[in-house]
């Protein structure tokens, strides 16, 4: 398809040389210029192209966001916005680098769909969706490589996917922190204590039915997520919740509400935040315990 344009603001990916390579004509470049970035996309949508823009995720969220809401969501443009380095990916370039508010900012536009992938047969997914949507579309991507959760040619189209049954509490992830949901709710089983895992991965719009109808049962429930605790998973979940009158108890397991100026390996930022499997489960097992004894 010719009319498929693909925009980097001198973002490199491994996936990205060879469609250079293979469409030279197909690939912009536009340097170090996000703003920029979103303006030429605006006019290359407006004249009927298929854009997809790719930068670090502060720099085309919060560095563009006046771009991206009056230029493409204002006129409800199909680009596909694409952010590399979820969450604490780029340990070491710290707090410029760290993606742990942009769902925050991102969400409260209203034309905007969120893919935040936990896994490559998502991504392979993602891409169609992205080239069939006729809205803005933005994809978290994370860092490297991301362990394999579903099968091959699995269906997204739900928006969530429940990977673990579990009858006393759920566990609700998104992002490669599903993976870290899949070692707690294991680790937890050796206290005895069952655990679900649902991976969130469309976090706007949320399918409200079918998450509703997965947690009708639970009394507990988690969100696990790798970014700020306002305005992220916990703040999605605690809006379904209230707006449904579901009568569970919250428990969000996030960022603390601070600016990060902290480098490190991501293991360590994890380990500082309490976001490790040991700090996660010593979270729950806290609160599950809690919850027995007001009961």
């Amino acid at each position: 398809d010719k009319d498929v344009v693909f925009m980097t603001a001198d973002a490199d990916a491994f996936g990205l040389r060879k469609f250079k390579k293979d469409f030279p004509r197909q690939f912009i470049n536009v340097g170090v210029a996000e703003q920029n970035m979103i303006t030429v996309a605006t006019g290359l949508a407006l004249s009927g192209k298929k854009v997809f823009i790719y930068a670090i995720i502060p720099f085309i969220t919060m560095r563009c966001y006046e771009h991206l809401k009056v230029n493409i969501c204002s006129m409800n443009l199909p680009v596909t916005i694409i952010g590399a380095g979820a969450g604490l990916s780029f340990g070491y370039d710290g707090p410029t680098h760290n993606a742990v508010q942009d769902i925050a900012v991102m969400r409260i536009l209203p034309e905007i769909t969120i893919l935040n992938l936990s896994d490559p047969e998502m991504a392979i997914t993602a891409a169609r969706i992205a080239y069939e949507s006729k809205s803005p579309l933005y994809i978290r991507l994370d860092k490297g490589a991301i362990p394999q959760i579903y099968k091959k040619d699995s269906d997204f189209f739900d928006g969530l996917a429940l990977l673990k049954s579990g009858k006393d509490l759920c566990i609700i992830s998104t992002g490669i922190i599903v993976h870290r949901a899949m070692e707690v709710a294991e680790l937890l089983s050796k206290h005895n204590i069952s655990a679900g895992v649902i991976d969130l991965y469309r976090l706007k719009p949320v399918n409200e039915t079918l998450l509703l109808k997965m947690l009708s049962g639970f009394k507990q429930v988690v969100t696990l997520e790798e970014n700020s605790i306002v305005g992220g998973l916990g703040t999605i979940l605690s809006e379904v919740v209230i707006d449904n009158r579901k009568p569970v108890s919250l428990k969000r397991i996030a960022i603390k509400d601070e600016q990060s100026f902290h480098y490190g390996t991501r293991d360590w930022l994890h380990q500082y935040y309490n976001l490790d499997v040991n700090g996660i489960t010593k979270t729950i097992l806290g609160e599950f315990k809690n919850a027995k004894s007001d009961n």
